[in-house]
């Protein structure tokens, strides 16, 4: 049975890989399976994914294969590296690590279907090639928001955030005042969001060898969210502050107010058209929402790794606002996906009031009822912000006391080691 399933996961993943790809090609950008390509052999679109694909994929492998498999990933990289610089291209890793993953992909299909072994390690290569094939099906995703969404709502989202006070606009003065100390911390926590998921990841997993598969973990949520958010980019399309209210518009932006100065209120918000290239990607904050991943699943861990969560989700929180990429509202949105999503993955902590499917329920209809709100309700809020603001602060103040009472008021030992079962 479980070999049925996985052919007909595979056979989902080829289908949604080949119909972008004809889908990017038809519309002139680079496509999933295109841009997979070109990571082997061409300069990688991103150095951290690969790696953290790979990192993932060791968690289920012997020492010795471990130390084999990142030696060679190693040497592949700084091969490729030496020679796209000896050719003049760019100093860039992210080759050997996908050959590497792809390699132990391979042996393992090999160990399963042809030896008809199964072995722990399989899940953790799963994990980690999904981790790679998600970024590059999310990457084909943005642009085709941009291509069918050409109209953005960001001056509903404007209006909606005035009832929170407008933080993008506070936190872009202080970020800017701050100096490019502060700019340079900020822009690498929010870029490299992969790699703090990958400490989580490992600690949660460090004792799968002996313990088996934890029920639950860091990365099934990340995927879960990849999978969910970007479809409200399609239904609530918004490119943000920096773009729609601020010079990085490149001319279609209503004007250049961020963050210097805030947009005079237009009582009567309209769609705005918008370039086929900015991706639709603001509400609801993906960010926010793996950040806050991490940092719930830092909470079972030592102290170090609870200060790291910490430190990552403040950092991405600011950075979302203080560069004009988000809107409060669209902050509200991902950490209310972040906690439906793991309320519907974690086990409830037995005695507690609320149920899984309670707080599931909660978080879905608050979701939608903000979106709706934001969309045709915008200009009242605007002109109610001593209503709207603390309602939607109290509501997500609710639910993550719910959250907290639910699913984390329980023992501080290990989240990995308390939710240890056997390997599937």
């Amino acid at each position: 049975m479980a070999g049925t399933w996985a052919v007909l996961a595979i056979a989902a993943i080829a289908v949604l890989l080949i119909t972008l790809q004809v889908v990017a090609s038809n519309s002139g950008f680079q496509g999933p399976l295109h841009s997979l390509l070109s990571d082997y052999v061409a300069t990688p679109k991103s150095t951290t994914v690969p790696w953290v694909g790979l990192g993932m994929a060791m968690v289920g492998l012997s020492n010795r294969s471990r130390v084999l498999a990142l030696a060679v990933a190693v040497a592949l990289d700084v091969l490729f590296a030496a020679g796209r610089v000896l050719l003049g291209g760019f100093l860039t890793f992210g080759n050997g690590p996908l050959i590497v993953l792809t390699g132990l992909t391979l042996a393992l299909a090999w160990r399963r279907w042809v030896r008809d072994e199964h072995t722990i390690a399989a899940r953790g290569v799963a994990f980690g090639v999904l981790l790679v094939i998600a970024t590059k099906v999310g990457d084909a995703w943005l642009r085709i928001t941009a291509l069918y969404r050409p109209a953005v709502l960001d001056e509903y989202a404007l209006l909606a955030d005035h009832a929170l006070a407008q933080p993008s606009w506070l936190l872009g003065r202080l970020v800017q005042a701050g100096g490019p100390a502060l700019a340079g911390v900020l822009h690498w926590v929010y870029i490299e969001l992969p790699v703090a998921a990958l400490v989580v990841a490992v600690y949660q997993l460090r004792n799968v060898r002996t313990n088996g598969w934890p029920r639950h973990f860091l990365v099934p949520t990340f995927l879960v969210l990849g999978l969910i958010g970007p479809v409200i980019y399609i239904l609530f399309p918004l490119v943000g502050p920096a773009f729609a209210f601020g010079s990085a518009g490149d001319g279609f932006q209503v004007g250049d107010f961020w963050p210097h100065a805030l947009p005079p209120i237009d009582w009567s918000p309209r769609p705005v058209a918008f370039d086929a290239s900015t991706p639709r990607n603001c509400m609801p904050s993906m960010h926010t929402a793996w950040a806050l991943a991490v940092f719930l699943h830092s909470r079972g861990g030592p102290r170090w790794l609870r200060v790291g969560g910490t430190f990552w989700l403040i950092c991405t929180l600011s950075a979302t606002l203080g560069f004009g990429y988000h809107y409060g509202v669209d902050l509200l949105a991902g950490a209310t996906l972040c906690m439906t999503v793991e309320s519907a993955l974690r086990e409830p902590v037995v005695g507690r009031v609320w149920s899984r499917l309670g707080l599931v329920a909660f978080g879905s209809s608050f979701l939608v009822v903000l979106l709706v709100c934001c969309r045709y309700l915008a200009a009242t809020m605007a002109h109610h912000p001593l209503l709207f603001g603390p309602l939607m602060i109290g509501t997500m103040v609710v639910f993550s006391t719910a959250f907290y009472a639910t699913f984390m008021a329980r023992s501080t030992a290990p989240l990995a080691v308390r939710d240890s079962v056997a390997a599937a």
